[in-house]
């Protein structure tokens, strides 16, 4: 089995920041893509940032320049720095992970966390 505790949602003033951090845990063998999506209420899910293993990163247009993804290797540890945080942030965000698992070490599988809640609002 393997599990994402995500962590760090919260309310906060627009102008504002948060950090949100999502562990992953269990049978692991190697992590390939760590990344983050959110969920607007009556909207898509929708692709936030993502980071390769090698440390490739990426950003959807609406948060670059404003959010930093970065991961902790050693920890199975991804984190989304969120500045300058607007009304339209406001969402479930939820972390997303692909790897290798001991008990099936050739299977490409991904997995998500269960979500935690921002709200930008004053």
């Amino acid at each position: 089995q393997v599990q994402l505790v995500e962590s760090g949602g919260g309310l906060v003033q627009p102008g504002g920041s948060l950090r949100l951090s999502c562990a992953a845990s269990g049978s692991i063998i190697r992590i390939n893509h760590m990344g983050w999506y959110r969920q607007a209420p009556g909207k898509e899910r929708e692709w936030v940032a993502a980071m390769q293993s090698g440390g490739n990163t990426n950003y959807a247009d609406s948060v670059k320049g404003r959010f930093t993804i970065s991961r902790d290797n050693l920890k199975n540890t991804v984190y989304l720095q969120m500045n300058s945080l607007k009304p339209e942030d406001t969402a479930v965000y939820y972390c997303h992970v692909d790897g290798f698992r001991w008990t099936n070490p050739t299977t490409l599988t991904d997995w998500w966390g269960q979500g935690t809640q921002v709200t930008v609002s004053s």
